[in-house]
Formats: structure tokens, C-alpha cells, sequence
């Protein structure tokens, strides 16, 4: 038996986790390894023989690397301006979704008013009922105020909260010392001097959280443009990305490196944000 000192026993275990890990997460990792191989590959590899023989790890390799698909991804379809339209988009819609989240909440946190609960509760029961059941409503009253065409029905309900995030910033805000804002109070502030001088500094955390889960959605979205942008100068990425697919079917390494750029920005952003990302969503439960 061999016999370990107590920092080699700690590293053995360490590693034996990560190794379990990486494991136990390559499912989860292997349609995104394809992607990143298949836009490297070239079309032989795609359809020649080492294709027919079937998937193997060895077959994730590209042999050789192809560039050339990334340059032609990008003069197919016009990346510029899809993600120039997507990056719009996403910063009005998280400024407009952490605003507004942000107001409500501090309201259910830190307000006592008449019929709170009951308010609450109708708030968080939102969070369980599905868009397809709302999505023909929603679509009629589109029509009705004529903003079809646009992304107006994109960037509206983001202007009144997402009650995900009310109860995200709820949850957090009831964490803060009310001891606090009973001071300031002393001192003559008022509600706005208290939320906006000492609530929202002191809430950065949770309101990146937030911002972060309101980027990858408007990032992602596909449904929406789908439903209202009828216009090509107005397509975002993903709805881009599909209309490539209608187009040239066929070019499957050219699509799997246009969809390897889209995905870029989430990847960076998440490991950019991961320290702060982990510690709003864990300082929310702190207080019920």
C-alpha cells in the first residue's frame, strides 16, 4: 500500500475529481466539439470515406485544417450586420430588463404595502406558464399596435421586468441589512437616495447576474425574429444563421464555422463573468 503525504493525498484527489468531471461532462461537451472540428474540415472529410466509416474520436481531428470555411461563412451570409443588429438589440434589452427588474423588486423587498404577498406570489406564478400558451395573444396584439416588422415586440417586455429576475433581485435585496436603510432614512433620504446610493452599489452581483442571463437569452433568441422581423436588413445571428441553412444546406462545414463565431461571445463571456455570475446566483437564497 502506498503511502501518501497529506498534499500529495489532497492533489490525488483533486485530480481524480476533474478527472470524474471531464467525464462524466463529455456527453455534454461532444456536439460542441463536432461543430468546432466540422468547421475545420473540408469536404472530403465530411462525405469521403472516413466519414462512411462512422464516428470516432480520432475522426474529431481535422486532417487537414481547412481555414478557408470561416472567410467563406463570412461572405455568404452578412455576419456585420446581423451581429451588429444582435448587439444592439441585446444591450437595450438588458439595460431595459435590469431597470425595470430592478425597481420591482426593490419594491417587493424593501416596501411594505397592502397585498405585497398576494402580488408576489401572481408575480412568481408567471415564471410556470409556457410563451406557446400566450403566444397567439401576444402575436394578435403585435399586429393591433402595428409594431410587426420591428423590435419593438423584442425590446417592450423587457422594459416591464422578467419576473425570473424580480424574484432573482428580490431574494438578494432581502439579504441587504435593513438596519441600513433606516439610517439613511434618519438622515433624510429618501427611497430613490436609498435604492439608487445604497442598494444597487452593494447589488452588483446579482444585478450582472442578471444582466448576463438577459444577454445570453436575447443572444439566442431565435423565436422571437422569427415571429416579427420579416425585413433581412433587421435579422439577428440565430435567425441568420437559419436562413443560411435554407439557403446552402449543403455547406455544412461553412454553417458549422458560422456557428462557432456565434457561440464565441457566450463562451468568453461566461468565463469572463463566472466568478461574479456564481456569487449572485448563490447570495440569493440567503434570506427568504
Amino acid at each position: 500500500m502506498i503511502n501518501l503525504r497529506p498534499k500529495q493525498a489532497v492533489t490525488l484527489q483533486k485530480l481524480t475529481i476533474h478527472i470524474v468531471l471531464l467525464i462524466l461532462c463529455l456527453p455534454a461537451m461532444l456536439p460542441l466539439l463536432w461543430m468546432v472540428s466540422t468547421s475545420f474540415k473540408g469536404t472530403d472529410q465530411l462525405y469521403g470515406s472516413s466519414a462512411a466509416s462512422g464516428f470516432t474520436f480520432a475522426s474529431l481531428i481535422p486532417r487537414p485544417l481547412n481555414l478557408e470555411n470561416y472567410p467563406e461563412a463570412m461572405r455568404t451570409v452578412p455576419f456585420a450586420l446581423y451581429l451588429r443588429n444582435t448587439v444592439a438589440l441585446c444591450i437595450v434589452t438588458v439595460v431595459a430588463a435590469v431597470v425595470s427588474s430592478a425597481f420591482v423588486a426593490y419594491g417587493f423587498a424593501r416596501i411594505e404595502f397592502k397585498g405585497k404577498n398576494t402580488m408576489f406570489l401572481l408575480m412568481i406564478s408567471t415564471m410556470a406558464l409556457p410563451g406557446q400558451v400566450t403566444m397567439i395573444p401576444v402575436f394578435a396584439l403585435i399586429r393591433a399596435l402595428g409594431w410587426y416588422g420591428t423590435y419593438l415586440p423584442m425590446i417592450v417586455p423587457a422594459c416591464f421586468g422578467s419576473a425570473f429576475y424580480i424574484f432573482l433581485l428580490t431574494q438578494f435585496f432581502k439579504t441587504l441589512p435593513q438596519e441600513m436603510s433606516e439610517a439613511a432614512r434618519v438622515d433624510g433620504a429618501t427611497e430613490w437616495t436609498i435604492f439608487t446610493r445604497l442598494v444597487l452599489p452593494l447589488s452588483k452581483s446579482a444585478l450582472a447576474t442578471c444582466a448576463l442571463f438577459q444577454f445570453m437569452g436575447t443572444w439566442n433568441d431565435f423565436f422571437g425574429p422569427l415571429m416579427y422581423i420579416n425585413d433581412p436588413a433587421k435579422y439577428t445571428l440565430a435567425y441568420g444563421l437559419q436562413q443560411f441553412l435554407s439557403l446552402h444546406g449543403g455547406k455544412w462545414a461553412p454553417l458549422m464555422a458560422a456557428s462557432t463565431i456565434f457561440t464565441l461571445p457566450i463562451i468568453v463571456l461566461f468565463f469572463l463573468a463566472q466568478r461574479t455570475f456564481i456569487q449572485g446566483i448563490a447570495t440569493t437564497g440567503g434570506k427568504s
